[in-house]
């Protein structure tokens, strides 16, 4: 059977996750839904990463398996019309081999938290961003933030139903930047790893807020760190300001 990968985008909201669920909507669900409008019966597709409810999506990839040898750019189109009106839609498409999987394949996964700093609360971004009113110092966060980069026991920071063999990850990079636009003062934490743990980035996010409002000292990150004691971290970041941005692959299956 011929196989396809997919990048998907998705608002989050809507949504109790990406994985299907038999009585609630999924992003899986409604991928599983269009393709079953253009070949009938089940069909079962693979994600890259699983994303929890609230979460959003301008990269995830999946992958599926397809009777018909379709062009890719006609699967796209045809699911995107299917997909109306959810919020997904299928940003690129391309056959792949076989033994291509869009989770064991992948060799890095990125993504983007938005923290909207200011007092009045978010009307267009609602949903989209985490408001924080009161004041945070960004150097004090980034120098809490260097303690988590490289290989550690994430155990402090992964949720006690993560079901990951392991705790030790590389956190490959933790960028947290400053934007000033017209609607407040925004602040972006990127990150980069080959694999995250379940709930690893949000409770990075709310243990770096708790040191930007000044209630940690950032040296508090190290010791939590070291504790290897999910008491030990921070409150956890709500998920509506997460996205999952790129999932990158020894060959871009994407590539012109």
């Amino acid at each position: 059977m011929p196989r396809y990968a997919l990048r998907v985008e998705y608002e989050g909201v809507p949504f109790a996750g990406w994985q299907r669920q038999a009585e609630h909507p999924s992003v899986q669900g409604a991928i599983e839904a269009a393709l079953a409008r253009l070949e009938p019966g089940p069909h079962t597709i693979a994600a890259a990463g699983r994303t929890d409810a609230g979460v959003h999506a301008r990269g995830q990839v999946c992958h599926c398996d397809l009777e018909k040898d379709w062009d890719p750019f006609r699967l796209v189109s045809a699911l995107n019309h299917h997909l109306k009106p959810a919020p997904v839609a299928i940003t690129a498409g391309a056959r792949v081999d076989e033994d291509w999987h869009a989770r064991f394949s992948a060799r890095e996964r990125r993504y983007l938290y938005r923290i909207l700093n200011r007092r009045a609360r978010p009307t267009l971004e609602a949903g989209r961003v985490w408001q924080v009113p009161h004041p945070l110092d960004l150097g004090a966060m980034r120098e809490g933030a260097a303690y988590l980069v490289g290989k550690h026991d994430f155990t402090t920071f992964r949720s006690t139903q993560c079901q990951a063999a392991s705790p030790v990850k590389t956190l490959d990079s933790l960028e947290i930047t400053e934007i000033e636009t017209g609607a407040g003062r925004e602040i972006e934490l990127r990150l980069a790893a080959r694999s995250f743990l379940h709930n690893q980035v949000r409770s990075f996010v709310g243990t770096l807020e708790r040191v930007g409002a000044g209630a940690w000292e950032p040296r508090r990150v190290s010791e939590a760190l070291s504790a290897r004691d999910r008491a030990a971290c921070g409150p956890v970041a709500p998920p509506q300001g997460l996205y999952l941005m790129a999932v990158g692959y020894p060959e871009d299956p994407f590539a012109d």
